[in-house]
């Protein structure tokens, strides 16, 4: 593998890096972290910082930074000795507040900071700006990192502020791909939803839209669609796929959520390629042109597409891991990975931590949550997508689908849940059950069926 400088330039999309030990100590390539097993200290006078030696700094202000600098409180490691180094204006942010309560039109009460500052999304305590002030934690606002010299062990900020690290955590998240200059992805009107101030501008775009065009058919596209319903737009999602969300849905369950966006007045282009965006005589885009020349008319388009990670030691939102319940690498694009990253993260710097990452992949949507809204829409989902499905309930508003391979329940998906029932789903997706396939077809309800998979469970994982 070739070598690179010590001098490493910040590439984005690097999410989050947990090292087995505890320090940098040099990096041998572009896609290998070696790490030592002390950790430098520096003596610094509690809440002062009155030289630029820091014990820890976190590059990134995201979700992640912010229940790592969590974790670092609840170890008394934080008070004069954490740094976090952000690009943006704010403190710390549930990030996915930003394609659902914060497009909320102005009449329906739209999320706004400081109520969904970490950790409130796991049921934390809100970390304002004050509260990193009183827990002794220097926040570099609007300064993003620019270069890391690992031999010096300092970073060095846009502004020209070098900060001496003893422990580094990259949680610089991802950034999102855009559509190429060239074929009108710098248009006005054009949008890419990564923070706050991308949220605020495409709000402006729907204050005045008429037609709104989302390209892509995931979950954060479903979001975004159901954001411009409310706003009572003309709404057209265009993807390549077949049907909606194929990482996860089934054919006959994508079916019944395209329908509900259907009758919401959504229209769907399937199959499509872009070609390009067209600009009006304004220079705002006009339009959505297709590979197979049709043109899709549109004031307003946001963009949502995959992003890369470089670095096989980085863990976060987009980075490949160990997924020790499968026994193999997966990405797991989802805050609750975020979050739980970045805390075993810190227990791995600060403690004799040494337990290997075990995460259970979990993902959820909330939808037309609005005032005035027809019908809400809260779907959970745990486990693995493999093996053969039964689907159960008519969406009624429940529906729920298991995914079962030789014999295991390996994943559950559930529509409507209610408190009872939504936490039963890691239970099952967690032990695996065995259980018998023709007797959960049979079920005559959703409420049935989770009470035969429940009964699969082993009475230990019931506690």
């Amino acid at each position: 593998m070739a070598s690179i400088s010590n001098a490493l330039p910040l590439k984005s999309g690097l999410s989050l890096w947990c090292p087995r030990s505890t320090s940098v100590n040099q990096i041998s390539g572009p896609s290998s972290i070696v790490s030592t097993s002390s950790r430098r200290r520096f003596t610094v006078s509690a809440s002062s910082f009155a030289n630029e030696n820091r014990e820890f700094v976190i590059v990134g202000g995201g979700n992640a930074a912010g229940y790592a600098a969590r974790t670092f409180v609840e170890h008394g490691l934080a008070d004069g000795r954490l740094c976090i180094v952000s690009k943006e204006a704010y403190a710390p942010y549930e990030r996915p507040a930003l394609t659902k309560g914060y497009l909320f039109p102005l009449d329906k009460k739209p999320a706004r900071l400081p109520g969904f500052h970490t950790c409130v999304g796991s049921g934390g305590e809100r970390q304002t700006p004050d509260w990193y002030k009183e827990k002794g934690i220097e926040m570099l606002y609007e300064d993003p990192v620019e270069g890391i010299d690992v031999e010096k062990q300092t970073v060095r900020t846009s502004s020209g502020k070098l900060v001496k690290y003893g422990s580094l955590i990259i949680a610089t998240g991802c950034t999102a791909s855009r559509f190429p200059d060239k074929i009108g992805g710098n248009l006005l009107g054009v949008h890419y939803i990564r923070d706050v101030a991308d949220a605020n501008s495409l709000i402006s775009s729907l204050e005045k839209a008429k037609k709104v065009v989302v390209v892509g058919g995931g979950y954060i596209g479903m979001e975004v669609a159901a954001a411009a319903v409310g706003w009572k737009l003309d709404t057209t999602i265009i993807f390549p796929e077949d049907h909606l969300m194929t990482r996860l849905f089934t054919p006959s369950l994508a079916q019944k959520y395209e329908q509900l966006y259907q009758d919401y007045g959504v229209k769907f282009v399937k199959g499509a390629s872009i070609k390009n965006l067209e600009a009006g005589s304004d220079g705002r885009v006009a339009g959505v042109k297709l590979e197979n020349g049709s043109t899709i008319e549109a004031d307003t388009v946001d963009g949502q597409f995959r992003t890369s990670v470089p670095g096989i030691f980085a863990i976060g939102d987009v980075a490949a891991f160990p997924l020790k319940i499968y026994n193999r690498i997966a990405r797991v694009e989802h805050v609750d990975h975020a979050r739980r990253s970045a805390q075993h993260c810190v227990k791995s710097l600060v403690t004799a931590h040494t337990a290997t990452y075990d995460y259970l992949p979990y993902f959820y949507s909330r939808v037309f949550e609005y005032e005035g809204s027809q019908r809400k829409v809260w779907w959970q989902f745990f486990g693995d997508n493999v093996g053969e499905t039964v689907e159960v309930g008519n969406f009624d508003p429940k529906v729920a689908t298991f995914w079962i391979d030789s014999g295991k329940l390996k994943g559950v998906f559930l529509e409507s849940g209610s408190p009872e029932e939504f936490p039963l789903l890691p239970k099952l997706a967690r032990s695996q059950p065995s259980i018998d396939k023709a007797k959960l077809e049979k079920a005559s309800s959703v409420e049935e069926a989770l009470e035969i998979a429940k009964a699969s469970l082993p009475v230990e994982s019931l506690v």
